[in-house]
């Protein structure tokens, strides 16, 4: 499927993190996954993923996950906080996956975000601002800081998570202003065929399910071939 053979991914305790586990190893991908507790180290390495313990929001630890001499090509980060966490990690747990992304000489920094970061607030309602402004604030620092990195990157802003199996119907789009729902899993698969994809190097990409749209439902899909 891909030569991204090498693939350090970041937020697979659970998730959109999870689902791209799964895919990934379906595709016969290697996979070396950071996780801050053991919860679930056991489950992601009995279908053949490398486990390393280690907390994102510590520059050691992830340095010490990442450089290595095994090469990687390809960091992919989903992580984002719980409302009970102290501090979230949006931006500064990915700030340092990016920085030490920098040193290792990463090909391509793939940063799974969220609809209402950035450009895209202007599709977000006013209700969800209120309660996730704050959170979004910090992925958009997350965003910009792995823009201005100068690591080739993709940033994918879901809509709505759902808990659901992939229904097929996940789609990109460049238009900042469509919102709407997707599956976890349908993410996890638009995130695997970023992976080899030239056309979305460098790229900010909404992703909803085609058939979950809020509003507006005539826009350009992006294509990844």
């Amino acid at each position: 499927m891909t030569s991204a053979s090498d693939i350090f991914l970041a937020g697979a305790s659970r998730g959109v993190g999870r689902e791209i586990a799964q895919y990934l190893r379906a595709q016969q991908l290697k996979v070396k996954a950071l996780l801050r507790t053991v919860a679930v180290a056991a489950e992601l390495e009995r279908i053949g993923i490398e486990v390393v313990l280690g907390d994102a929001l510590n520059v050691e630890d992830v340095e010490r996950a990442m450089l290595t001499a095994e090469p990687i090509h390809t960091v992919i980060s989903t992580i984002g906080g719980l409302p009970t966490d102290v501090e979230r990690p949006d931006y500064p747990g990915n700030k340092n996956l990016i920085d030490a992304a920098v040193k290792a000489g990463v090909q391509k920094f793939i940063l799974v975000s969220s609809i209402g970061a950035g450009n895209s607030v202007v599709a977000a309602s006013p209700q969800v601002l209120a309660v996730l402004g704050k959170v979004l604030a910090e992925k958009d620092k997350a965003e910009q800081h792995l823009i201005a990195s100068g690591l080739t990157y993709t940033i994918i802003r879901p809509g709505g998570l759902k808990s659901e199996p992939a229904t097929g119907n996940g789609v990109l789009t460049e238009d900042p202003h469509i919102i709407g729902s997707i599956n976890r899993a349908d993410v996890a698969q638009l995130v695997g065929r970023c992976l080899n994809s030239q056309l979305a190097n460098n790229k900010i990409l909404s992703a909803v399910d085609r058939n979950m749209l809020f509003g507006q439902t005539e826009f350009a899909e992006f294509t990844l071939k």
